[in-house]
């Protein structure tokens, strides 16, 4: 195939890695959704409280904790410390903490304190309620944040150079789909595991003990492999004057984001995803457990829902580098919003105002509520496949033509600030849709409206970044085409004595003389 053996060496237990994380990563976010969505006296109106208060200060302590640990630990030791408590608790949940749950959740507090404060705030109080499902809906999440963007992708950037990047990180892409597809079809089987058993059965912890199986199994290949590689695979060598990433404080992140117009658009398009995302997702979950209440059921859809999304984001990385070329930069970048937009309104449309077709759904043996539910993941399936075919390349992409220090600043600030600002801003806007109307149902046509004024400044910002970019690539070819031209050698015309020289310092002399003269005068600097 035309690799060298030491290349193989490091990207086929890379695609390894790869796979398994995201082998893991789906069933733990489908099963994370089935557990705190389905479980009795919670919903769907848990989450936006559950990403806030939860998930995002237990974010921000980690990467404190890790800060912390880097400092003291070598990269191997750190690697270890922070995945092996993943896989325990994982193995531990589906044990020991699921099977024993109803001994330790405070289910009669949390009915007196409901019965007190009104239904309205079902949802924080079910996080009280259903703590341990809570705790592993937050370390699925982090799964995803840590494992895969810090462990992963930080030991990737390690022991790869910069052209193995170019040429294997995109299939790395693909790698990740063939994933999505086969853990889905995995939670669909252990999902249906139920219809086999006997009567009295708890058929969701039959399923649930097989899949937390596979992840701990997946995560002890996944140290196997970092072993190898450390062991058997020699690393690159690296420039020791490389800029070091700055550390930036949120404030400073901030100052930095509002400083600069190329920033501020780039860090809209983030928080704009985040934030329609959650506001599409969080209604369609509510809509799928009043279709699915049955946890199950719920988790077999959702083993249907992976498969597609990784069928429509494989078949969406194959077209997405035909879009880059021939409509560029700008029009890739608009594609994520538009279908977000266009599925967003149909789905919003549809809650609204689908009891009017309920005759015609009826034809199809459809009732409204399955059809939302259907309507609502088509539009999670094409906005997620947009996402990471188009959305992701175009954010990474926006970085390469700036300059060292508003690059490194600038994605230190993103990471910062902007991706937990998006996901806490769509929960937090749901959280005050549901204080002030009392149900996610009731908030539905304000959210439809939220959603519209965000992706319209979305497009907005893509529309503003498009043009920057395009001007900063322009500048960088000009500088590269001026480079080109000042590293052409220049000669000396042939004097009378001979041939002409190199342009090289001292020992040369521009003024014509004879042979003798001019090779007295080159000995000096040779000697020298």
């Amino acid at each position: 195939m035309g690799i060298e053996t030491l290349t193989l060496k490091k990207i086929i237990p890379l695609g390894l890695m790869f796979f398994c994380i995201l082998f893991n990563y789906t069933i733990l976010r489908d099963t994370k959704d089935v557990l705190v969505v389905t479980a009795k006296g919670s919903s769907a109106e848990i989450i936006p409280f559950l990403k806030t208060w939860v998930n995002l200060p237990m974010a921000i302590g980690f990467m404190l904790l890790y800060t912390k640990l880097a400092n003291v630990m070598s990269k191997q030791a750190l690697f270890y410390t922070v995945i092996v408590p993943f896989i325990a608790f994982f193995g531990a949940f589906g044990f020991v903490l699921y099977p024993l749950s109803h001994y330790f959740h405070p289910t009669a507090f949390t009915d007196k304190l409901l019965a007190a404060l009104g239904p309205r705030f079902l949802g924080p109080l079910a996080i009280i309620r259903i703590w341990s499902f809570c705790l592993f809906y937050v370390m699925a999440e982090l799964w995803g944040s840590v494992v895969i963007s810090v462990l992963f992708w930080g030991f990737a950037n390690q022991i790869t150079t910069v052209e193995e990047a170019k040429k294997f990180y995109p299939l790395f892409g693909l790698g990740a789909n063939v994933a999505l597809i086969f853990s889905g079809r995995t939670v669909k089987y252990f999902s249906n595991m139920r219809k086999n058993l006997g009567p009295g059965v708890d058929g969701w912890a039959v399923s649930l003990k097989a899949m937390m199986t596979i992840v701990v199994v997946m995560g002890l290949a996944i140290c196997g492999l970092y072993w190898w590689v450390n062991n058997y695979v020699p690393l690159p060598s690296r420039s020791k004057k490389k800029k070091e990433k700055p550390k930036m404080g949120t404030m400073e992140s901030l100052k930095f984001l509002v400083s600069s117009r190329y920033i501020r658009d780039l860090a809209t398009l983030v928080v704009a995803y985040g934030i329609s995302i959650n506001l599409v997702e969080v209604t369609w979950k509510s809509k799928l457990k009043a279709q699915f209440p049955s946890p199950n059921e719920y988790s077999s859809f959702m083993g249907d829902f992976s498969t597609a999304t990784g069928i429509a984001t494989f078949t969406m990385m194959l077209l997405s580098q035909w879009i880059f070329n021939k409509y560029g930069w700008g029009a890739a970048a608009k594609i994520t919003p538009t279908v977000l937009l266009l599925t967003g309104v149909g789905f919003f449309s549809l809650i609204l105002f689908g009891d009017p077709l309920a005759p015609t759904f009826a034809k199809f043996g459809m009732t409204p509520l399955l059809a939302a539910v259907f309507v609502g993941a088509m539009q999670n399936i094409f906005s997620k496949s947009a996402k990471y075919s188009l959305f992701d390349p175009c954010k990474e992409m926006a970085y390469i033509p700036l300059d060292e220090e508003t690059k490194v600043k600038g994605k230190a600030a993103i990471d910062v600030v902007c991706n937990p600002l998006g996901k806490s801003g769509g929960a937090l806007i749901q959280q005050f849709m549901i204080l002030t109307f009392g149900s996610l149902a009731n908030s539905t046509p304000y959210l439809g409206g939220i959603l519209l004024v965000i992706v319209l400044a979305w497009l907005g910002a893509a529309r503003s970044l498009d043009t920057q970019f395009t001007k900063l690539r322009q500048e960088e070819e000009l500088e590269k085409e001026m480079e080109r031209a000042a590293v052409k050698i220049p000669v000396v015309p042939e004097t009378e004595g001979g041939n002409g020289s190199l342009i090289g310092g001292p020992a040369l002399n521009p003024i014509g003389g004879d042979s003798q003269t001019g090779s007295s005068e080159t000995s000096t600097p040779r000697n020298i």
